[in-house]
């Protein structure tokens, strides 16, 4: 027989237990196409001091971890369990399943997100805790289970991939869930902790960073497309420029959004699968530079540098994106949020800055400095400074 106790026996520390449940978490993005379809997330800023790792396989099982300055409390709830609490008409949870849990730690399960709606009654067939500073895991001491049931409080199949840890089993997971192969290297690298590369990512899902992937992201993440459309400057929602253009590459300008003062990013040539297409953005000022080669260089550039037009004015660090960081001392925070939203890799701020450069530099050889059909003195100009150009220190930073 599986229960809780067995569980308490082989789960790691909590330290390892938070790697390993955000580790399932980065796997479950960078494979799922759509968000609202993932079994594993992880919640950074579930409250003040705490995170939340949370599982839900869309058939009615789901559990979630808290980890709090207080402690660790795991709730599981497997709805065939002969222990559910919906299975009685007294609708109480099984005795001894949360008798024990420590004061400190119990309002977790009076939180609305683990109840049923318009009921008092928690959802859990299985309760495991750990408080700060303690040794062991905790479970309820005079649990009576069921008979008749291998697997009778659902902990041997809800918490499988938290005791059987193995880049095999977590791989067997995956490969059962997506119906697709799942690289076994693949995911030993996000196991142990490693960043969520490019190469990874295209590992695990040569689609996934697609742009029909990726806008379909944006739409079901609501505080991805208000940061995108506020911070970001790249609403989805305007895309209509002030003007038609024309690119002397010859290459087709698909308008994919726009900004507050009248800028458009443009998505560059034919759309095939598996070619991602340069982001191009002209501003409202006659001015353009190409500042990605993909539309997921292009989000991750908005998202980890919303600064970066005072790039090509010839702002650098420390001045660049400080007037920004003054005024939202979070966005460290809500940047891995956001990445890990779109399954795009973390990348250090140095590292896009350089991109963008590079990028913006290739603008007028590549062709890609857009003009104006039918007008006289139609081209648009360069936004990236030429060294030696005028001094950044004349414009104010964003």
């Amino acid at each position: 027989m599986s229960t809780v106790h067995e569980t308490a026996a082989l789960l790691p520390d909590p330290d390892e237990l938070r790697l390993h449940l955000r580790a399932l978490a980065v796997l479950d993005a960078a494979l799922g196409d759509d968000p609202a379809f993932c079994c594993y997330t992880f919640d950074a800023a579930w409250g003040p001091g705490e995170e939340a790792a949370l599982m839900d396989n869309g058939s009615g099982d789901d559990f979630s971890v808290l980890f709090t300055p207080d402690g660790v409390l795991i709730r599981g709830f497997d709805h065939e369990s002969q222990m559910s609490p919906y299975g009685s008409d007294d609708e109480e949870v099984w005795p001894g399943v949360i008798d024990d849990v420590p004061a400190a730690l119990r309002p977790i399960l009076d939180e609305p997100a683990f109840r049923e709606e318009g009921s008092d009654v928690p959802r859990v067939t299985a309760c495991l805790w750990r408080e700060t500073g303690d040794t062991a895991w905790r479970t309820g001491s005079g649990i009576c289970f069921p008979p008749g049931s291998e697997d009778p409080d659902g902990s041997g199949h809800l918490f499988h991939l938290l005791t059987d840890r193995s880049p095999e089993a977590v791989q067997a997971y995956l490969e059962d869930y997506y119906e697709r192969p799942v690289p076994l290297e693949a995911v030993r690298h996000v196991l142990a902790g490693h960043a969520l590369t490019p190469a990874i990512s295209a590992a695990l899902d040569p689609a996934a960073l697609s742009d029909d992937a990726l806008l379909r992201r944006i739409a079901a993440h609501p505080e991805v497309s208000s940061y995108l459309a506020c911070h970001g400057e790249f609403d989805l929602a305007r895309t209509d420029p002030i003007e038609s253009i024309a690119l002397p590459n010859g290459l087709m300008a698909e308008p994919v959004a726009g900004c507050n003062a009248g800028g458009t990013h443009y998505l560059c040539g034919p759309a095939f699968p598996g070619h991602p297409r340069p982001v191009l953005y002209t501003d409202s000022e006659g001015q353009a530079a190409l500042i990605a080669d993909s539309l997921a260089d292009a989000l991750t550039l908005a998202i980890t540098l919303p600064s970066w037009p005072d790039a090509l004015a010839g702002f650098r660090p420390p001045v660049l994106g400080s007037d920004y960081l003054e005024d939202h001392p979070d966005h460290p925070a809500v940047r891995d949020r956001l990445l890990a939203a779109l399954g795009l890799p973390p990348v250090g701020d140095q590292e896009v800055l350089m991109r963008l450069l590079t990028t913006a530099a290739r603008t007028v050889p590549d062709g890609f400095l857009p003009y104006v059909p039918g007008e006289e003195d139609c081209s648009f100009q360069p936004m990236l400074e030429p060294p030696g150009g005028p001094s950044p220190s004349t414009p104010e930073p964003r």
